[in-house]
């Protein structure tokens, strides 16, 4: 075996560990559920808003 290819082999594993870590990581933290981004202050109220229609729209229609 020359140089080049000892360097390519070196190269090619780290590469792999590499990709395989970033790939483990990325699966890992969407699956917690971190990777999701934040709702804004105006969605979060108008969530409440629309809950809140909601129930009294239950209430009118059970009379």
């Amino acid at each position: 075996m020359n140089m080049n290819q000892l360097f390519n082999m070196f190269t090619k594993l780290v590469a792999r560990r590499a990709m395989n870590w970033g790939i483990n990581k990325g699966i890992s933290t969407l699956s917690r559920g971190k990777g999701q981004p934040t709702p804004r202050a105006g969605q979060t109220q108008q969530t409440r808003d629309m809950a809140r229609k909601m129930r009294m729209l239950q209430r009118l229609t059970r009379r």
